[in-house]
């Protein structure tokens, strides 16, 4: 599906245009919006707008680093939108000059609606900015970048959740949560990073066609994205704080595990021996024939068990 929006000399905005009856001379910009594209309608990037072989080779094979690339007037943008669900990275395509402004993308994205809404109903309230395709181009990001927020802070409601949880569930529990959410936070930053680097690009690049004020617009993406990056890396901090807090509470249960263990064995050790030395069947033991030998044997096993606790207790063992 092809959507477009067209922006007359007058002011006056036109949708749902076909394409191939558009002259993009006879108005002041337009927009096209390529949404799951067919075959037929991919090679319009071709025979209608003539844009560079290997720019049309990027938006067919997914997924691209998010980039910028200069082609004659057009500057070609690679963007990632993320998908809310998975937290992969969805590519969207924009092919920008001074007269259009062209977007590709295989899926169906809340925030390009979101962003076509915007710049149809606003194209003279922007204040400050006379509008055109490269208002378009930023309302793009800006909500690209937007919808990275709520995945985020999700993300650290749960990293909240888990540091309360630490006297409730197990270790083995409380260690997949953590590595669940250490691997998605990664899956945030692989996208977010080079976004980044791309508004960093952006902003102090001489190439883009873009004034003063338009930079400010694009440096509050930027922003955005440092603040983004930010966030990221002290979650990222925090779930190695939790991993190794979690790993210390591991061993130390363990060493009192071993503790206990090892009491019990120690204390165990002398009766053993006690018991294996009488259980010899040797024909002459004294002992053997003692009328009060049995229950002697037992008061003296009873007296070291007893005495061998006390030691460990006295010596501070179960604490």
């Amino acid at each position: 599906m092809i959507r477009t929006l067209a922006v007359t000399h007058e002011g006056e905005v036109l949708t749902d245009l076909p394409l191939q009856s558009i002259t993009i001379a006879d108005y002041a910009w337009i927009w096209a919006d390529f949404v799951t594209p067919t075959p037929e309608e991919t090679l319009l990037l071709d025979t209608y707008f003539h844009f560079h072989p290997l720019a049309i080779e990027d938006c067919m094979h997914i997924l691209q680093r998010p980039k910028l690339d200069y082609y004659e007037n057009v500057q070609f943008f690679v963007l990632h939108a993320l998908n809310e669900v998975t937290l992969q990275a969805e590519e969207i395509d924009l092919f920008l000059s001074k007269s259009f402004l062209v977007s590709y993308h295989h899926q169906e994205k809340s925030e390009m609606d979101e962003a076509w809404r915007i710049v149809q109903g606003e194209i003279h309230s922007r204040k400050g900015w006379s509008g055109g395709p490269m208002a378009a181009a930023y309302t793009v990001m800006d909500k690209l970048v937007d919808k990275y927020f709520p995945s985020l802070y999700s993300l650290e409601d749960e990293l909240a959740d888990l540091e309360s949880m630490g006297s409730t569930e197990s270790v083995e529990e409380l260690m997949s949560q953590v590595f669940n959410v250490r691997g998605r936070l990664l899956k945030l930053r692989r996208t977010i990073v080079p976004m980044r680097d791309l508004l960093y690009r952006i902003v102090n690049s001489q190439h883009v066609q873009s004034n003063g004020e338009e930079r400010i617009y694009f440096g509050d993406i930027y922003d955005h994205l440092l603040k983004l990056t930010d966030m990221i890396e002290v979650d990222r901090e925090m779930t190695a704080d939790l991993r190794d807090s979690y790993i210390s509470l591991n061993s130390n249960r363990m060493n009192s595990i071993m503790k206990t263990l090892t009491v019990i064995t120690t204390v165990f050790m002398p009766l053993t021996l006690i018991a294996g030395i009488y259980g010899m069947n040797f024909r002459v033991m004294p002992e053997l024939d003692w009328a009060y030998g049995y229950p002697l044997i037992l008061l003296l096993m009873l007296a070291l068990g007893t005495g061998m606790f006390r030691w460990f207790r006295r010596s501070g063992w179960f604490k």
